[in-house]
């Protein structure tokens, strides 16, 4: 069995400050009124969900919310379309809202551009909590891609204006940018991508590079944990993607190792902590 493996935790990993304010409020109204509705997984893990919902976190969809009356209901940090918001009035619901101020600028930012007419794509993922909420604010018009492919199976108009679901790649985002001026469109490019979660790309690369085994703790559904997991992987071939600490593999690890432990911004410090003790009692 490996032994006295040597473990590090990503100071840089676990949630970004969206999540942090959501879970935070969620947190307090919890402590004041013993439970609270959440409009959807106030993040896209599940053991921090069960942990808040055995704390009182009541998770409901549209249709739930569609039912309620006179009760108080958390918008997380992904942001919701305005529909939402008109139903919480007709309702009498009070809305607690979460939003993360980068979605909520980007949603403004959608709005007015929509509303100058503009013709406007959105790089990301469809059915996403947070590409919902940016469609709303074109009535749901704007064309959602999630590829150059995708894209270019599109009707194109001579003018693009591009925008970025808060969470893609950068870098993806400049490719697409530069591949459609290439082919002698006019592109207004809208950089709308959260620099908490862009500079993680970089961070991790160093940090991934430290070590003999990398491990990648993420929930299933996170798309963040999905790119920065690639991007750990890329760098130390050895990164191992568990979604909770059962799922960890003594075999993975020889005696004397170095193990670097990090996550994306939906993963819990407690969550990476729970890991490193694991490795840690190997």
């Amino acid at each position: 069995m490996p032994h006295h493996l040597s473990v590090r935790i990503d100071p840089n990993s676990g949630f970004c400050f969206g999540v942090i304010y959501a879970i935070q409020m969620a947190e307090d109204l919890l402590d004041e009124q013993g439970y609270l509705y959440c409009l959807g997984d106030i993040v896209h893990n599940d053991e921090e969900v069960e942990r808040l919902e055995q704390r009182g976190l009541r998770i409901i969809n549209y249709d739930e919310l569609a039912q309620l009356r006179n009760e108080a209901v958390l918008i997380r940090a992904h942001g919701e379309p305005p529909s939402t918001y008109q139903m919480a009035l007709e309702n009498n619901l009070t809305l607690v809202d979460a939003s993360c101020p980068v979605v909520l600028k980007l949603q403004n930012r959608i709005k007015t551009s929509y509303d100058r007419q503009d013709q406007i794509f959105i790089y990301g993922k469809h059915g996403h909590a947070e590409v919902r909420g940016l469609l709303g604010q074109t009535s749901g018009n704007a064309v959602v891609f999630e590829n150059l492919e995708e894209l270019l199976r599109h009707e194109l108009p001579a003018n693009i204006t591009l925008y970025s679901q808060t969470t893609k790649s950068t870098n993806s985002f400049y490719r697409i940018k530069d591949e459609l001026e290439q082919r002698g469109y006019l592109v207004n490019a809208n950089d709308t991508i959260c620099r908490q979660v862009s500079n993680r790309d970089k961070d991790l690369r160093k940090f991934a590079a430290q070590f003999d085994q990398v491990v990648f703790v993420s929930g299933t559904k996170s798309s963040n944990g999905k790119v920065l997991y690639q991007v750990c992987k890329e760098t130390n071939p050895a990164t191992h993607f568990i979604s909770k600490v059962e799922e960890l593999c003594p075999s993975w690890f020889q005696p004397g190792q170095s193990v670097g432990i990090c996550g994306a911004t939906s993963t819990p410090m407690w969550q990476m902590e729970q890991v490193r003790d694991a490795l840690l009692a190997l």
